[in-house]
């Protein structure tokens, strides 16, 4: 026999053999855990509306010289696209908008964007079902054009001053 046997016939395992599946992994410590607007936009990307979908098309892959995110959390607030590089955030309107008290859910999160130094762009639904090729053009050339980016930055946020 080679090395030693235990009792039960089974061999030890040797030079750090062994079930690595069975034995606990790294560092310990919390789990990692994600903001609930994340998994909240995951859902809303699994989920999305025909006009959304239908702006989705013609906005991915960078087809209109911009690269747009779909359901993208920003702060607390899940924009229904969101280009990085010009701050850009565009809503789809749709029926739902003007139910209750989302017109002053709207206006509240309109208010956190531009405070924030983010361009919000509502869209309404209605207008992508008619034509979504144009509406993707318009957004491309808002986009591209450099007035829409403020002359000094974006504004100071709430407890700063400008110098």
């Amino acid at each position: 026999m080679d090395g030693i046997q235990r009792m039960d016939g089974v061999n030890p395992p040797r030079h750090g053999e062994g079930d690595r599946a069975a034995q606990p992994r790294g560092g310990g410590g919390v789990p990692q855990t994600r903001r609930p607007e994340t998994y909240t936009a995951r859902k809303l990307r699994r989920d999305m509306s025909l006009p959304e979908v239908l702006l989705w098309q013609r906005l991915r892959g960078q087809a209109t010289g911009l690269k747009f995110r779909r359901q993208h959390p920003v702060g607390n607030y899940i924009a229904d696209f969101y280009c990085s590089s010009v701050k850009l955030v565009i809503e789809v309107d749709g029926e739902s908008h003007n139910r209750v008290d989302r017109p002053t859910r709207d206006l509240h999160r309109d208010r956190f964007m531009e405070e924030n130094g983010y361009q919000m762009l509502r869209i309404a639904a209605s207008e992508i079902l008619k034509d979504a090729d144009k509406v993707a053009a318009s957004i491309a050339a808002l986009g591209a054009s450099p007035l829409h980016r403020p002359a000094g930055g974006p504004p100071p946020r709430a407890g700063e001053e400008r110098q």
